[in-house]
């Protein structure tokens, strides 16, 4: 569960609905989306300009990324090779390469994106 507004993801086990661990991540975390395939989640942290990436069997942050300014949302490709960011601040979206966790592209769109989604 992402505590929007902090900088700390709950993790919650739903059996007992009790939070089992905490998260910290970047300064005001807005989105996050769980990867295909369950092994990581990544947080976006809108006055930090990063993207935090958890892998979930553990509960780390494994990669911080900076991204563009004020990210809001995080979609992955159908092949589950990259991830888009909407940066809301910078009026563009980050492309990010999962393997290597790095931007490997900014495409400019309108202004103030706030959710991505990708269409099979």
């Amino acid at each position: 569960m992402a505590n929007a507004g902090s900088n700390n993801v709950s993790v919650i086990a739903t059996a007992r609905n009790t939070v089992v661990a905490t998260v910290t991540v970047g300064l005001r975390l807005i989105g996050i989306a769980v990867t295909p395939g369950g092994k990581h989640a990544y947080v976006t942290n809108a006055f930090s300009n990063t993207v935090s990436v958890i892998k979930i069997s553990t509960n780390t942050v494994i990669a911080t990324v900076t991204v563009g300014s004020l990210p809001i949302g995080v979609a992955f490709t159908r092949d589950n090779i990259y991830a888009y960011v909407t940066n809301a601040g910078s009026n563009n979206v980050s492309v990010i390469a999962k393997p290597s966790k790095t931007v490997v592209a900014t495409v400019a769109v309108g202004t103030s994106p706030f959710r991505a989604g990708i269409r099979p």
